[in-house]
């Protein structure tokens, strides 16, 4: 592969020139040739046995192209920006100059790199000391999340299914009257209403009693990963075994001793609102040392990658309404806005989010600030313990890697910001819904700034 890489008159973009042998070019085409076949059905050839210069001749000699360049493409693409260190942060403007057959694929693809920033002032900014005092319904939540986690599951036999749930099935599937590929389980524990199966065959299990077998019909989506089961209709023979409902333990001085080093409830309560009221504080100093540094520098912003990055704030919303059983076109439905204009709503966020994560990168930069080899390794063996997984599996990951260093050294940065700055004169806030929703919000953001550079590189 050649590259040619030459600025643009636009700033922050530049145009790559890449060239790719012939010899690629034309096992990409065989490639795609092989995983296709058996969807050709050509005269005097059993289906999917047709060579490929027959295929070429039947349908026209670019009828791989297209795919044979999208399989080559990404990972030469992603070559090319990684030997000439750019970074790249909107997707590509492609232009095929050459693409036939025994010739070398020609193309350019225009993109916008990552901005510079100059960094005004950032130590010594001054911040305003908050106190906060957190309401009783806030450690009530507390509570309740630990109750559900604490929760046991016992077994019903008295009563049909019920939403909630979790039912020990068999399902054996079928499309057209064929088994298919995944579609069979058995003794497979489903917790109904948890919208994990394809849409309306959880509906169909409620209501059903122990050992009773049932015939569940429902439609796979359009868009489902799977071409050969897309937008089809399916039956699932499904046996019910056993059901189980959650059982939360009782809020008492029990629970206490079972969840915390504390003996009374009234003491975990107590420890509750200390640890949410210094966390708050902790989380509103660092926000409010990054917005300062936000406004003392500047950058430029190119328009791709605020687009990108609303792409990112939109996927973590789906995959956020998809657990309430939602999905993005009903919830736009219900506001009564368009994708353009959903899209439009998140830009202000989009670019604050940008800047301080262009702003803390800038700091870490200035500052020299590394996450050690035995920080990333305690990070990791924290995560594996949380996730059920071995270290030693999340340590070969290097995407995993690069994101736990990257919440390390953000976090080393939002603490040197805060260590470095001035206090105002404190003032006391409570929490209210509007500050939860803000900080959820908030939240998201940071989530979404320390998942940027993993998301690119995968």
């Amino acid at each position: 592969m050649e590259c040619k890489v030459e600025k643009t008159q636009n700033a922050n973009e530049v145009k790559l020139e890449i060239t790719i042998e012939a010899e690629k070019f034309e096992n990409a085409i065989k490639k795609v040739y092989f995983q296709s076949a058996k969807y050709f059905n050509i005269p005097g050839f059993r289906k999917g046995k047709a060579p490929q210069n027959i295929v070429e001749r039947y349908y026209g000699k670019e009828i791989f192209y297209e795919d044979a360049f999208n399989d080559l493409v990404p990972a030469e693409y992603d070559k090319a920006l990684k030997d000439n260190n750019i970074e790249a942060v909107s997707r590509p403007e492609i232009d095929i100059i050459t693409m036939e057959k025994g010739q070398d694929l020609k193309f350019t693809a225009t993109v916008q790199t990552k901005p510079e920033v100059e960094l005004g002032k950032y130590k010594g900014i001054e911040i305003e000391k908050i106190e906060y005092n957190v309401k009783k319904e806030d450690i009530e939540n507390e509570l309740k999340s630990m109750q559900e986690q604490n929760a046991r599951l016992v077994t019903v036999d008295d009563r049909a299914a019920e939403n909630g749930d979790t039912a020990t099935i068999d399902f054996d599937g079928y499309v057209d009257g064929k088994q298919f590929e995944g579609g069979k389980a058995e003794k497979y524990d489903l917790v109904l209403g948890s919208h994990s199966f394809i849409e309306g065959f959880e509906d169909q299990v409620v209501g059903m009693n122990l050992d009773e077998e049932k015939d569940v019909n429902v439609t796979f989506p359009k868009e489902y990963f799977s071409k050969e089961l897309a937008g089809k209709p399916a039956t699932f023979k499904v046996k019910l075994h056993e059901l189980k409902k959650k059982e939360l333990p009782e809020l008492d001085d029990e629970f206490a001793k079972d969840v915390s080093e504390f003996d009374t409830l009234e003491e975990l309560k107590n420890s509750i609102k200390e640890k949410q009221n210094k966390d708050k504080e902790k989380y509103e100093k660092e926000d409010a040392a990054v917005k300062a540094v936000v406004e003392n520098m500047k950058v430029e912003i190119p328009s791709g990658m605020v687009e990108m990055e609303i792409d990112n704030m939109m996927r973590d919303m789906e995959q956020r309404m998809s657990y309430q059983g939602l999905k993005m076109e009903q919830y736009l439905k219900m506001m009564n806005q368009t994708e353009e204009e959903f899209r439009k709503n998140y830009e202000p966020q989009a670019i604050d989010a940008i800047k301080s994560r262009l702003a803390l990168e800038a700091v870490i930069k200035a500052e020299k600030i590394e996450a050690t080899d035995d920080e990333v390794k305690a990070k990791i063996e924290e995560m594996a313990k949380n996730y059920g997984k071995e270290a030693k599996e999340l340590e070969e990951n290097e995407n995993i890697k690069e994101y736990i260093k990257q919440g390390i050294e953000n976090e080393k940065a939002m603490e040197f910001l805060v260590a470095n700055s001035k206090e105002k004169k404190a003032t006391k806030k409570t929490t209210t819904k509007k500050a939860d929703k803000e900080e959820k919000t908030e939240k998201v953001t940071k989530k979404t700034e320390t998942k940027k550079t993993t998301k690119k590189s995968e």
